[in-house]
């Protein structure tokens, strides 16, 4: 796809990949076929190739809209379109450069922002969202329809192997990421994968300064937040890796 960068965006970073990975493209249409977006709505624009020619526009010096921010919002950014690009697009990346940008130059409403603030702030803190999501659940059969429908009912935390650390036979461990919601709202799949790992001799722990992985933050653009998650579970971890205490990150 030829691409003329506008002249704010020549020599930077962000335009020289953005202009990189969309002259991948060839507009074939076989990522709308994998899309979750376009196949629930229908929408050319809530597509990888839609959204690829709007933030072609935007690289180009075309000014971009409330609009354009919808529909990069709406990519759940699962990159199921890159197992289907013949040309090999980094869409991921893509959209992260398109999202920056756009961003920069539409102020969202006071109350778009307020939303996305809360979520960044309590969705990535355990010790926030975990007592909020027991509430939740203690008073969910009282919840309009649509708020019921985001709150899971009581799951039993699940049975975690036990006598595992004084074993001789568990001489390998890994750690098990300590993230944000999935432990609160589906406890019992870490106890699962934690039994699953112990029937071949494998321990699993958590490093107590770990959390959550960055993804959050990340998909509502605060890029920045995201790389301080990242760089915190890099230090939680590191330390045993080095040692070789701990072989390997396991996420669910």
């Amino acid at each position: 796809m030829e691409t003329h960068l506008a002249d704010w965006l020549q020599g930077t970073r962000d335009g020289d990949e953005a202009e990189a990975i969309l002259r991948r493209c060839v507009h074939c249409g076989f990522c709308t076929a994998t899309c979750p977006t376009y196949q629930l709505l229908g929408d050319e624009l809530d597509g990888p190739r839609g959204r690829i020619y709007l933030i072609k526009q935007v690289v180009e010096g075309v000014k971009p809209t409330a609009a354009t921010q919808l529909h990069l919002d709406r990519c759940l950014t699962c990159r199921n379109c890159e197992t289907t690009c013949p040309s090999g697009v980094e869409y991921g990346r893509l959209i992260d450069i398109g999202r920056r940008l756009v961003d920069q130059q539409v102020e969202r409403p006071a109350a778009q922002r307020a939303v996305r603030g809360l979520l960044q702030e309590t969705l990535t803190r355990r010790w926030v969202f975990d007592p909020a999501m027991r509430v939740g659940q203690a008073v969910r059969e009282m919840l309009p329809a649509a708020l019921k429908e985001k709150v899971p009912a009581r799951r039993s935390p699940g049975v975690w192997p036990t006598n595992v650390a004084g074993d001789a036979k568990f001489q390998r461990r890994v750690f098990l990421i300590n993230g944000c919601v999935q432990p609160a709202m589906m406890p019992s799949i870490d106890a699962a994968t934690a039994r699953v790992l112990a029937a071949i001799g494998v321990n699993v722990s958590y490093a107590q300064e770990s959390g959550c992985c960055g993804a959050i933050r990340h998909h509502l653009d605060d890029q920045n937040g995201a790389l301080e998650d990242a760089r915190r579970n890099v230090d939680a971890w590191f330390p045993a890796l080095e040692a070789q205490a701990v072989e390997a990150i396991v996420v669910n």
